[in-house]
Parts: structure tokens; sequence; C-alpha cells
């Protein structure tokens, strides 16, 4: 570890890579910081051995930057800072959703770790008050998003649409919003993706959309294989299908990310599809493919052209074979 002195704020972390255009620190709380050589003041080796914050010292750090205007829960794996009395609401559904997630990796063979640091999710009381917290981590939101994960700080972020009620619609959204970017940070901190290398946006998305459905998050009380299907994802896709998908369309969101920015509504419902599709037929192979992304080196670009190789190299070259036989399994879905 290393203590840096970067002016406005010094960090102690493990450093990840370190050229002459960029240095990439792992700080002790699970921050990502990115910043030139030149941008420190000073700069020394604090340990041999990289260690992370305790939950304690997490705490104490989070009481600190929110000053008071949000209490703080903890559970085995997660510090949840929420409104005023609601952590029994907030924190459990965290720490249930882990325990269910953690099982789903194990039973389909996906390489898994503890977390390094404590998970943090803030929940706001007001949207205003998520908005001004996003701009602050320089955080860029479309209007629709009500919550998100940042592969830099570490934490989810959202706000209580249902001003903490448990039995109304709006609970419902919230739900769906944890699940989703909950699902992001829990991938990316127990080593089903590498938070540090590119993986392709479709297949952390692919991954997120799938736990939305409650057969998948919550497989122990929705038993049916009909439960793991995620209805608004594949009511968007068969839109999708009807209003313009060509064929060979996932070949485009496999080499390249572009299209979660020109059009998300299909890129989103796309990345469902197949992430659903080659679960529910090819599940050793997936569990070979995320491997294969999450073994990327670190800070290194992803081409297309390799992007496409290391899926085709686990489920063949014939990807139109593959995709007829994906839209036979789509259109089958009742």
């Amino acid at each position: 570890m290393m203590r840096v002195d970067l002016g406005n704020s010094e960090v102690e972390g493990m450093p990840l890579a370190w050229t002459k255009q960029h240095v990439f620190l792992l700080a002790r709380d699970g921050r990502l910081w990115d910043f030139a050589p030149n941008k420190t003041r000073d700069y020394h080796k604090t340990s041999s051995v990289f260690s992370s914050y305790s939950a304690n010292e997490m705490r104490a750090a989070l009481e600190r930057e929110l000053g008071g205007r949000l209490e703080i829960t903890g559970t085995g794996h997660y510090l949840v800072a929420h409104p005023r009395g609601k952590g029994g609401q907030w924190a459990s559904r965290f720490e249930d959703l882990y325990r269910s997630c953690m099982n789903y990796f194990r039973l389909h063979d996906f390489k898994i770790h503890e977390p390094d640091f404590p998970l943090v999710a803030i929940v706001w009381p007001k949207r205003e008050d998520f908005l001004r917290y996003a701009q602050l981590e320089g955080t860029p939101l479309r209007d629709d998003i009500l919550g998100y994960y940042s592969p830099t700080t570490n934490r989810v972020a959202l706000y209580d649409l249902a001003s903490g009620s448990g039995a109304n619609r709006m609970w419902r959204q919230n739900d769906a919003t944890i699940i989703h970017e909950a699902t992001h940070q829990m991938a990316f901190n127990t080593g089903v993706h590498n938070r540090f290398a590119s993986t392709p946006t479709w297949l952390a998305e692919g991954l997120g959309t799938l736990f939305e459905a409650p057969g998948v998050w919550d497989w122990r009380n929705y038993t049916q294989p009909a439960d793991r299907i995620n209805r608004g994802r594949l009511t968007q896709f068969r839109q999708w299908l009807k209003s313009g998908r060509t064929a060979g369309a996932f070949v485009g969101l496999l080499g390249s990310d572009r299209q979660f920015q020109s059009n998300p509504a299909a890129a989103y419902s796309e990345s469902w599809a197949w992430a659903f599709f080659l679960t529910e037929t090819y599940p050793q192979k997936f569990s070979q493919y995320v491997q294969r992304t999450a073994a990327r080196p670190n800070f290194k670009d992803y081409p297309m052209a390799q992007r496409i190789s290391d899926f085709t190299t686990v489920f063949g070259d014939d990807l139109r074979m593959l995709e007829a036989h994906f839209l036979r399994f789509i259109g089958g879905l009742k």
C-alpha cells in the first residue's frame, strides 16, 4: 500500500497500474482513483500488504461524509445509508438479495469469492438529493434513471420512490432498481466480472436484467420455469423484432457498446434475451464465457475482433445457426 497526497485529498491504497499518463490506485474503501502522476505532491509506501478498511472504519468514514443526513445500517455484507427509521426495509433487502444471488452464481458454476470490501449502498429520500449526489460524483444520468452502480466509487446509489412505504406500486419499483444495480455491484465484487477490465456492456446488463425476474433473484419462492422470464424485457424484445431488428443484430452488440447510446431499449432487451437463452440452454458454456471476459487484463482496450473471438471460442463460429436457435427459443416463450 501507499499513501498519495493529491492536494485536495490524501489517499491510501494499492497501485494497480502506473504509466506516464495515468495512475490507477485502489483505495482502502474500494474507490478507484485515476490521476496523472504529476498531480501527486508526495507519495510513500505504507505497507507491503493491501488491506481494505473494516466495516467499522467504512461506517465512520460514511458518517463523516454524509454529515448526519442519512442513517447507516450494517448487515453481513452491506453498509446501507438510508432515510432515518427505514433501515429494516432497506438493509435487509440488500442482504437477502446478496444471499440469493450468490446461491444462483454457485448453482450456475460461476467462479466467485467474498467481496474484498464492505458493499455500500446509499438511498436518498428524494430525487433531488440523488441527482445532487450523482452530479458531485461526476455521474451523468438520463431522466429515467432511478439508481446506478458506479464502478469508480464501488457504490450503489438510488432514491426512495415510495417514501419508505412497502405497500404500494412505487415500492415494487424500488425493488426492481435494487435488484438490477445490486446485481452489478455483486458481480463486480465477487469475481463474476472484473471491475478493472472492459466487460462487454451486453453481458453486464444481460445479467442485471436477468436478475429482475423473481424466479432468478428469489428462486426459492418462485420455482416455476416461467418465473425466470423477465416479462417486461421479453415484451420489449418482441417489439424490437417487429420494429426493425435485423438478422445478426447480436453480432453488433457483441462487438460494440454503441447501441446502448443509440437505442437503449433495444440493447437492454436484446442483452436480456441472450443472457436468458444462454443460461437456460448452454449454462456451462456461458459460465466459461463469463470467466473468459473476467480474465481480461486490467485497463486494456477490448477491441471488436477480440470480443467476438472470445465469444466464438466458447460457443462456436456459426453465429448464424446460434441466432436461429436463439430466435426459436425466444419465440417459444409463453
